[in-house]
């Protein structure tokens, strides 16, 4: 399709400048898609998605893409009655606005809200243009493994009703590894329709930088610390418990620090423990974009979780900013998942089981206390993976054939 005269309309509760990983990668695609002649219309929500007290302009032109923020889209994060009106009220303004957009060629959608793809689909089966359903999540199957619903309740049957016409609808989907690929085609068989394409990472914010001397450290009072990272959303579906539980055996060993920076629900665990006078441990909040090299960076080993149960469910995209600045990762999570397959036996990462604190120990303390040469060697050998594989250039390049092919 030429893009001469187009409009791409794109449908998201979650947009820059907010922290949300689904919204900075929408960012990117909105921002790319500019950058190859396509008038870019987004609406979001105009308040913070994780913390509904940070406010954004109603109407702003962010590197080309013009932004409309819809006002009762966000009122955190307190209940899933709270998120489902909320996320009903976006996507009603957001349809009845995208009927009317001028001049429309192509819509695109991702997740965010989980039902976005019922809205991107009566946007395009009314102005009669490409629907593209971007997979970031899979619902009702989080919902499902995390208990909140039945398999065969009304909502989770309403749910893949949903997913069924979004499939049905969409020109393209996009998918982020092989496992979520074959949950989707177990909802609806449109293999013709699937790419699998993974989250790309912010590598021109990833330049590989020292641990030390580094500002972050200093800003934190944690220059001389050996410092242990989780960033990243705090959700759920990425089991923090064992993690810190290995914080709490060692305690006791000198100038080591359990940083965890980010939000999320699985935040209040981390808050608990240091309520309860965990010593080694430290809470930090979202790092502005511009700064996410220098906080990656400040880590001496990264930290990746997943779920045992959310294989194809959800994808963890805390890799690849571990990947490009280079340093060692522990994963605890199942061996057969996308990041299992690409963490594989590399000397940089350990790959480790929920509920088994020592082996997170072992692995920290192994990593520890290598020698600075063969540190850097791993380092090398974990960005050349990301910059081989898994860099932005390659998979936005990807990713924006599929909306202009």
């Amino acid at each position: 399709m030429s893009s001469a005269g187009k409009t791409l309309l794109v449908i998201s509760q979650v947009y820059a400048p907010d922290p949300a990983a689904v919204g900075q990668q929408v960012t990117d695609a909105a921002e790319e898609m500019v950058r190859r002649g396509w008038r870019v219309v987004v609406y979001t929500s105009a308040r913070g998605y994780d913390d509904p007290r940070n406010r954004y302009p109603r109407r702003e032109r962010r590197n080309g893409v013009e932004v409309r923020r819809l006002p009762l889209s966000s009122f955190g994060k307190r209940s899933i009655a709270i998120r489902l009106v909320a996320q009903c009220l976006f996507m009603i303004q957001a349809v009845g606005r995208g009927l009317w957009t001028g001049d429309l060629g192509l819509v695109l959608v991702s997740t965010s809200p989980p039902f976005a793809g019922l809205g991107g689909s009566i946007v395009s089966f009314l102005r009669r243009v490409p629907l593209v359903w971007w997979v970031m999540d899979l619902n009702p199957d989080q919902m499902i493994v995390a208990g909140k619903i039945g398999p065969r309740s009304v909502f989770a049957r309403v749910f893949d009703w949903i997913n069924r016409v979004t499939l049905r609808q969409a020109r393209d989907v996009v998918v982020l590894d092989r496992f979520m690929r074959d949950r989707v085609l177990a909802k609806l068989p449109v293999t013709e329709k699937i790419h699998v394409i993974p989250p790309w990472p912010h590598d021109d914010h990833l330049a590989s930088l020292p641990s030390r001397p580094n500002a972050f450290r200093t800003a934190h009072g944690l220059e001389d610390d050996f410092i242990v990272m989780y960033s990243g959303n705090h959700a759920l579906q990425h089991p923090l418990d064992t993690v810190l539980d290995a914080a709490h055996q060692m305690e006791d060993e000198p100038s080591l620090r359990f940083v965890f920076v980010g939000g999320g629900a699985g935040k209040a665990a981390v808050e608990a423990r240091i309520a309860a006078g965990a010593s080694n441990v430290v809470s930090l909040p979202y790092q502005p974009l511009e700064r996410i090299g220098e906080s990656l960076s400040a880590a001496d080993i990264h930290i990746v979780t997943m779920g045992d149960d959310m294989v194809g469910i959800v994808h963890p995209c805390k890799i690849y900013g571990a990947l490009a600045v280079g340093r060692p990762i522990v994963f605890l999570g199942p061996r057969l998942s996308h990041a299992g397959e690409i963490l594989g036996d590399r000397s940089f990462a350990s790959c480790v089981n929920h509920g088994d604190p020592q082996a997170v120990v072992d692995a920290i303390r192994r990593f520890r206390t290598i020698n600075e040469v063969l540190r850097d060697r791993l380092g090398e050998e974990a960005v050349t993976l990301a910059s081989e594989g898994y860099s932005r250039r390659l998979l936005m390049s990807l990713f924006c054939a599929v909306l202009s092919p």
